[in-house]
């Protein structure tokens, strides 16, 4: 009688990498289930920004993974993103925040180390306000960023700190080890 197959060694390896690497204490990674039909394996997290308590940013990591290769992703893993963040209003409408949010991914995987091709990706920022019925608080000013990218290797674990780098940037934390003087409790 045959066995189950195992899962492919290069999409075991890009998982391990995933879940290895650790976060900044502000980002909550949890495991969901990643979608089905998009590659024959998959798999998928969730993060939760916190800033002062209060959930800023939101994303998803999807790996994905063809062991026969996709020519569009000129390799056979894809890494898949969609993060939103909340944004200070006056932010909504800068022409540059677009160009800004796409560095934010791109310079926090060099950084990183975390090697990549085929790189693309949206970005939109919107701005809302309630009325009638559904009037209520003040505007409301959103980021949200789309983006996909083969890692040249499995060693993902590069990729996930970039991609929290990414969210910490998007959320507007500070850099590691800085305390944002917003955030300081006052000494009378």
């Amino acid at each position: 009688m045959a066995t189950p197959s195992a899962d492919p060694e290069a999409f075991t390896r890009a998982v391990a990498g995933l879940r290895a690497a650790a976060p900044r204490p502000e980002i909550l990674l949890e495991e969901i289930p990643a979608p089905q039909r998009l590659a024959p394996f998959s798999f998928a997290l969730s993060a939760t920004v916190l800033r002062s308590g209060d959930e800023v940013a939101s994303g998803r990591l999807i790996l994905l993974h063809d062991p026969a290769g996709h020519e569009a992703w000129r390799g056979d893993l894809r890494l898949v993103t969609l993060v939103t963040a909340e944004l200070e209003p006056d932010m909504a409408g800068d022409p540059l925040l677009p160009a800004v949010a796409w560095t934010w991914l791109t310079d926090a995987l060099e950084q990183h180390a975390a090697a990549y091709t085929a790189i693309g990706g949206t970005i939109t920022q919107t701005a809302s306000t309630r009325f009638g019925e559904l009037a209520g608080p003040v505007p409301t000013a959103d980021l949200e960023v789309r983006a996909s990218w083969t890692p040249t290797s499995t060693s993902t674990g590069a990729h996930l700190l970039g991609w929290c780098a990414m969210l910490a940037s998007t959320a507007g934390l500070p850099p590691p080890g800085v305390t944002n003087l917003n955030d300081r409790h006052r000494v009378a």
